[in-house]
């Protein structure tokens, strides 16, 4: 007898089971949905999507050049190779979800409507490894062993989320990753996108390759790129930590964010202007850190660490190039198109890398890390910034 909780998918995914059991509470319940939990053949896992999750099988990671396994990997494939018998005992299983489902008692298939995994990627990716190694016989007759699974019935895309996020702590999920699952990178990327057609930027930690822009980079480099009058922050108006504290700063970000969104939050005001900031500034910043990476005003430096093919610029490395990208904030000017880096006409570039080299040399020890981490060398760059700023203003 067939068991019909709501309305059917118009393309189910066939999962089928070896049991299926109802463990939804009264909350459950009370908030429209289902929790269902058993054991299924390990076939039916197999090829669910994974669309809900927070991240993909790792050793798939997008742009990845080595597939090295990490401790969970290998335990799962201790287990499948030693102790298959075990499996469904010493793993986990995976959790599903899906907006929909039918259950057919009689045949033992559930029917899923935006079927997902969203925790046991890893395991479904291990696998699948593993079954590529085996015969024909041998496949067969491991595809009939079972696996545990919960399945939760649920049209609440945040709770999805959420559910998504709170499952996947037994790798360390990168923040990148969450704030992309919670949609927080999306605005940015389309502003970014809009002003930079066909880039992509990285919103998960498994999007490796070279065709997407690297989000927590972006994300630092606007963050030196804040002027004082969008600074939030307590205490001095310091940028140090945009250099080489990438996790940070995607927090923040984060945190801006949310309260960016929350009309309720006592400072949404000015929260909502620095997130309008990141916004309008994103694509405009990484033009700036791309070309200061590569400045020809290098040219003749003989700053050491800078990579050269002949006289050409190759690279600039970050330490210098952060104090510099902070000391710009100085030129950041709110226009009806929105935030822009707008330097008087007085101001030239070449006279800001011969401060940044007087600072490299004789605060830094002509060293790029500590030129990075040196508050001096940002407070000494921005002070030349400021004062061409106000001399316009003042013109």
């Amino acid at each position: 007898m067939s068991k019909t909780l709501s309305a059917r998918s118009s393309a189910p995914f066939h999962f089928p089971y070896y049991s299926f059991r109802n463990i939804s509470s009264p909350e459950d319940l009370d908030n429209g949905r289902r929790i269902y939990v058993g054991q299924a053949p390990i076939s039916s896992i197999l090829d669910l999507p994974t669309d809900e999750n927070v991240r993909d099988y790792l050793l798939d990671a997008e742009g990845k050049n080595r597939r090295v396994p990490t401790q969970v990997h290998r335990a799962i494939r201790d287990t499948l190779e030693n102790d298959p018998d075990s499996f469904s005992v010493l793993n986990g299983g995976t959790v599903l979800v899906a907006r929909t489902c039918e259950v057919n008692d009689k045949q033992k298939i559930v029917l899923l409507n935006k079927a997902s995994i969203i925790n046991g990627s890893q395991t479904q990716g291990v696998i699948r490894d593993f079954l590529e190694q085996l015969n024909e016989q041998s496949r067969d007759e491991f595809l009939k062993r079972n696996i545990k699974y919960e399945l939760i019935v649920t049209n609440n895309e945040g709770l999805i989320a959420d559910v998504s996020i709170a499952r996947n702590f037994q790798n360390d999920v990168m923040t990148i990753s969450i704030a992309g699952r919670l949609g927080q990178l999306d605005e940015l990327e389309a502003s970014f996108s809009a002003k930079t057609p066909g880039a992509k930027l990285k919103k998960s930690e498994t999007k490796l390759s070279n065709d997407y822009v690297k989000t927590e980079r972006l994300i630092q480099v606007i963050t030196a790129l804040i002027p004082k009058e969008l600074w939030v922050k307590s205490g001095d108006f310091n940028k140090v930590y945009a250099y080489n504290m990438k996790t940070k700063c995607l927090k923040e970000f984060q945190e801006i964010y949310k309260r960016a969104k929350d009309s309720e939050h006592s400072e949404h005001e000015k929260y909502s202007d620095l997130y309008q900031f990141y916004l309008d500034i994103s694509a405009e910043a990484w033009k700036y850190y791309q070309k200061w990476k590569t400045h020809s005003g290098f040219e003749g430096s003989r700053i050491r660490s800078i990579e050269r093919d002949g006289r050409t610029i190759r690279e600039v490395p970050d330490g210098i190039i952060f104090p510099i990208l902070a000391s710009l904030s100085a030129f950041a000017k709110k226009e009806d198109t929105g935030w822009t880096i707008k330097s008087p006409d007085s101001f030239s570039d070449e006279e800001l890398i011969r401060a940044a080299k007087s600072v490299y040399q004789d605060i830094a020890n002509s060293t790029p890390g500590i030129m990075g981490k040196s508050k001096a060398c940002y407070s000494a760059l921005y002070q030349i910034t400021e004062i061409y700023q106000r001399l316009s203003e003042n013109n």
